[in-house]
């Protein structure tokens, strides 16, 4: 139980920060690079403004769907060992937690419309997007 405990620590916070990747065009070149970081930025914070986010929502349904699919496995498992009770009870637990883990990492990547928004807006201020990491 530990080693799991830690292991979802360390997933949230080492997370998955994703950002945009910008081609060193002539127009980069010429602002320079904190100049493109604080416009990135700006992009970002246009698009939370205009972009609605269903993160929260996203990540309490794959903890249910966890909690659920574990209990059916836990409850199988338990039903050959023969303590059904518990076995859907810790598998419940274990899906549950997998499950959150699961959609909180999914609901830190930023969504493809969210991507999209600030390409684009980075696009119309003369920076090439080449990908996102």
């Amino acid at each position: 139980m530990k080693k799991m405990l830690l292991s979802i620590s360390v997933l949230l916070i080492t997370g998955c920060s994703s950002g945009p990747v910008l081609y060193p065009n002539a127009h980069l070149q010429r602002v320079g690079e904190a100049q493109a970081q604080r416009e990135v930025g700006e992009c970002e914070a246009l698009a939370d403004q205009y972009v609605k986010s269903d993160a929260g929502i996203a990540a309490a349904k794959s903890t249910a769907i966890g909690g659920a699919g574990g209990a059916v496995i836990g409850g199988a498992a338990g039903a050959v060992t023969g303590s059904l009770g518990r076995g859907a009870g810790v598998g419940a637990a274990a899906g549950a937690a997998a499950g959150l883990v699961h959609g909180m990492i999914r609901a830190s990547e930023p969504s493809p419309i969210f991507k999209n928004f600030v390409t684009r807006c980075l696009q119309e201020r003369g920076y090439e997007v080449i990908g996102w990491e």
